[in-house]
């Protein structure tokens, strides 16, 4: 065929496919993922919250032995976004930075100089097992391939920005999506598989240019694999659809998502696969491990079935079918998981320095603006008069005077300690039936039951219990396998016992940062602190989630205008009841002090700031 027709009929089918761009992108919308758009930051800035940069990076990419994606690592990093633009020709990877800033991911430049090629809250693993329990190797090199998966650093990492400023808050709540990034991963993987060329580029990547034909044929097998088990699970969400509440940006159904995971896919049991009918907000975590009791509804008391819990819910692996390789043997690194935990708790708090370890941030006022402090003096007293009852004293406030900075820690009612002496703070549970709250979270673990084999042993058939018994026996399993002495089992369980409860009410704890961690009550139902100190009727009925701008008057994401592929939040579904922890006049169920003034509201905040 003669050079200038080849020309002419490129020339024609690249003018077709721009003419029918509009059908193809209908009938491949099915490819869609919603994903806000991204622009990096002109400058992005760390807190002193008494940890260093180091052991913050260190932090962001410890391997928990998570292999969320199901996939190897060496795949994550070549894969192509799942888009068919251009039709012809490469898509930009998966794992670009400002791809996966689209979902909320924060990248790592905490070293100067030295950024990481991964978010923070992604971590490279050690070999990894395929869908079947074999070993996932690569099928030209017979090397064994490596996982990735997510930390808890994923989730409990926040930023904001403001004027082109971004902020990172460590310990606090992230900003991303990521059941629609699993829905990336998912929709990437299948058009690797299924796209024209797509396979090719991939194959060569993986195996290198020399691979031969087999070794082509046995990575596609993977890559089937791999599919399967993504169809297997989107059949059980479509299962449970109906009686889910979407989750969108900033929000997760953690404790039922993690129930899934063991008691579902791990035990390929479709009955036990629940709904995700309590997204609650990603909760801060500094102060933590020094609690009596940790989650929302003051559900779990140990600090190592906490964490072990989190890493088994994003998909480390685990054993609960094939006894000949042990039950209850898994990936989770429990001593990864104790190192994590000391940096965050530091030396166990005291009446003259307060927590250790992690601290809250501190409102920056070379970036935000400045406090005005004679405001916030006047909330300070407020604060006293309608907060401090539940949420103890308010620590070190520059807007109270040096005596009061650690008053709490000074308020021995407020005490207990632990096994081996160590302080902790015995926050207070609050009846749903009294602070009004939504209710889901705390109901949902209370009514859930899962169906177990007899071979795993475990007691209960309540959820709650269950999940607590589970975890204790893969750790068990850990410190059986290491020859772990009892005494070291117990430092690294934190000198708590595992007690696990599911009581309708919810946890109280101090409020220093909270301005930093948006959206607002268990389930992110109100978007910032200026609608929380506000009458239940006049905050908003719906708002959207999936900016980063910060609003420094109000306290929270700007949130009132659209957001293309954000998440709109309707506090009319279930489990996203914006009720409750109201300041009214009115007298009723949730209502925990009288109306504020508007100068009363902006007085609170001022202070707020100060914490």
């Amino acid at each position: 065929m003669p050079r200038k027709t080849i020309v002419i009929i490129g020339l024609l089918i690249v003018a077709g496919l721009l003419y029918f761009k509009d059908d193809i992108e209908t009938v491949t919308s099915g490819f869609h993922v919603k994903a806000v758009d991204y622009q990096a930051p002109a400058k992005t800035v760390w807190l002193d919250q008494n940890v260093s940069a180091e052991r913050l990076r260190w932090f962001y990419h410890a391997d928990q032995g998570t292999r969320t994606f199901g996939i190897p690592k060496e795949w994550f990093m070549v894969l192509e976004q799942p888009t068919v633009w251009p039709l012809i020709g490469a898509a930009p990877r998966l794992s670009e930075t400002d791809y996966l800033g689209r979902f909320g991911f924060i990248p790592d430049t905490v070293i100067p100089g030295k950024a990481d090629p991964l978010p923070i809250g992604f971590a490279p693993g050690g070999p990894m097992l395929d869908a079947n329990g074999a070993p996932f190797r690569n099928p030209h090199t017979k090397a064994d391939m490596n996982g990735i998966g997510l930390t808890c650093a994923a989730c409990h990492t926040g930023s904001f920005n403001y004027r082109g400023t971004a902020i990172v808050i460590d310990g606090g709540p992230a900003n991303t999506n990521l059941f629609e990034f699993q829905k990336s991963v998912g929709l990437s993987l299948l058009l690797t598989r299924f796209w024209p060329g797509r396979f090719a580029r991939f194959a060569e990547e993986i195996l290198g240019k020399d691979a031969s034909l087999d070794e082509r044929m046995a990575l596609r097998g993977q890559l089937d694999l791999v599919l399967k088990q993504y169809a297997n699970i989107n059949t059980l969400e479509t299962k449970v659809a109906a009686n889910s509440v979407e989750e969108g940006y900033a929000r997760l159904d953690a404790l039922n998502r993690i129930g899934n995971q063991v008691f579902s896919i791990n035990l390929n049991n479709p009955n036990n696969y629940a709904s995700h009918s309590a997204p609650v907000h990603f909760p801060r975590i500094w102060n933590a491990p020094w609690f009596s009791w940790v989650q929302y509804d003051g559900s779990i008391m140990q600090p190592m079935v906490r964490n072990a819990g989190e890493a088994l819910g994003v998909s480390a692996e685990l054993n609960l079918l094939d006894e000949a390789k042990g039950l209850y043997k898994s990936s989770a690194r429990v001593e990864v998981l104790y190192e994590m935990e000391r940096m965050i708790a530091g030396e166990p708090p005291s009446a003259d320095k307060g927590f250790g370890g992690l601290a809250s941030p501190k409102w920056p006022e070379n970036i935000l603006p400045p406090i005005n402090m004679d405001l916030a003096k006047k909330g300070g007293e407020l604060y006293k008069a309608h907060c401090q009852e539940c949420h103890g004293p308010a620590i070190d406030s520059k807007a109270l005077p040096p005596s009061e900075a650690f008053a709490l820690f000074k308020d021995t009612k407020r005490w207990i300690k632990n096994e081996a002496g160590q302080p902790l703070l015995d926050v207070e549970l609050v009846p749903i039936s009294h602070i009004g709250t939504d209710s889901a979270q705390a109901e949902g673990l209370a009514t859930r039951v899962v169906e177990t084999p007899d071979n795993l042993k475990l007691k209960d058939t309540a959820f709650g219990p269950a999940l607590g018994e589970l975890v204790e026996k893969t750790v068990n399993y850990w410190y059986d396998q290491n020859k772990t002495p009892p005494e070291d089992r117990k430092r690294i369980d934190g000198y708590m016992p595992n007690k696990i409860q599911a009581p309708l009410a919810y946890k109280v704890r101090p409020l220093n940062g909270i301005w930093a961690t948006p959206p607002y009550l268990h389930n992110g139902s109100v978007p910032t602190i200026y609608a929380l100190l506000s009458p239940v009727k006049d905050r908003p009925a719906t708002f959207w989630l999936g900016s980063r701008e910060y609003d420094p008057k109000d306290l929270g994401y700007v949130w009132k205008d659209s957001i293309k592929n954000g998440f709109q939040l309707d506090t009319s579904k279930r489990g996203n009841s914006n009720s409750g922890h109201e300041f009214s006049n009115e007298k009723r169920r949730g209502v925990i002090g009288p109306e504020l003034k508007e100068d009363e509201r902006r007085a609170l905040i001022e202070f707020i700031k100060t914490l």
